[in-house]
């Protein structure tokens, strides 16, 4: 199935609010001061992509849906429930690499799916999956 312009930026903004809400579970619980720094960076990573997402829709004035609250509460429930154990440095980064994981998939396929090939969308679309990349490959040191 084809995807619209405003199909694949609304993943965009959904994956990195999703990115964002799962940085913010699980930050406190950190030990290591370096991870946390590590998830802080990624945080703001997310933001800046959200807002030149954000800032794209708008130039074309498109509507983005946001993340539904009850998938943001369940996200924040379920993230700190399995935190709670002996290592949880050790989780999070690893729930983090499967939390990128599940992005990069998503975003590899809204590329695929969209017959566009150049253009802001597609820059915007390329910076979440090496941002999603880079993160996998930094909280392999944390696992």
């Amino acid at each position: 199935m084809m995807k619209t312009g405003k199909d694949v930026l609304n993943s965009v903004v959904k994956t990195t609010q999703m990115g964002q809400l799962g940085i913010e579970a699980v930050l406190e619980f950190t030990r290591q001061p370096e991870l946390r720094q590590a998830l802080r960076d990624q945080k703001k990573e997310y933001d800046e992509i959200e807002k030149e997402a954000m800032k794209i829709a708008g130039q074309r004035q498109w509507e983005v849906k946001n993340l539904n609250p009850a998938v943001k509460g369940m996200a924040r429930m379920t993230t700190r429930m399995r935190v709670s154990g002996k290592d949880p440095d050790s989780t999070i980064a690893a729930m983090m690499i499967k939390g990128n994981t599940r992005g990069s998939i998503k975003t590899l396929k809204n590329m695929h799916r969209y017959p566009e090939t150049t253009g802001s969308i597609c820059a915007i679309s390329e910076r979440l999956l090496r941002c999603e990349t880079d993160n996998i490959t930094q909280m392999q040191g944390f696992v």
